[in-house]
Formats: C-alpha cells, structure tokens, sequence
C-alpha cells in the first residue's frame, strides 16, 4: 500500500510540473487517504504487538 501512495505522490507532483492542476489534486488526495490507511493499519499492529498478540498466524 505505501507503493501504491508513493506512486500516487510522484503522478501528483509530475502533473504539477506539467500544469494539470485538477490531475495533481485528485492523485494528492489518493496518495494522503492512502497514507492515512497505512498509517492506521501500522499502528494497530504496532499497539497489537505491544499487548502480545499474535498477527503473524
């Protein structure tokens, strides 16, 4: 997943530089939501890990 918003990120800044702004925006709004899932998912495995439960099964 965090492939998939880094490549989002870099569509995002290559439309930028090309002048298509609307492009930009909507590949910028996938890569942060996309992010924001990833960021979500690592902690509560972090947290789940901490309390010693098994996620590797």
């Amino acid at each position: 997943m965090l492939k998939w918003s880094l490549f989002f990120a870099v569509i995002a800044a290559m439309a930028g530089l090309f002048g298509f702004a609307g492009i930009a925006v909507g590949a910028a709004g996938i890569a942060q939501n996309l992010f924001v899932v990833l960021l979500v998912l690592f902690v509560a495995v972090v947290l789940l890990a901490l309390l010693g439960i098994d996620t590797a099964s």
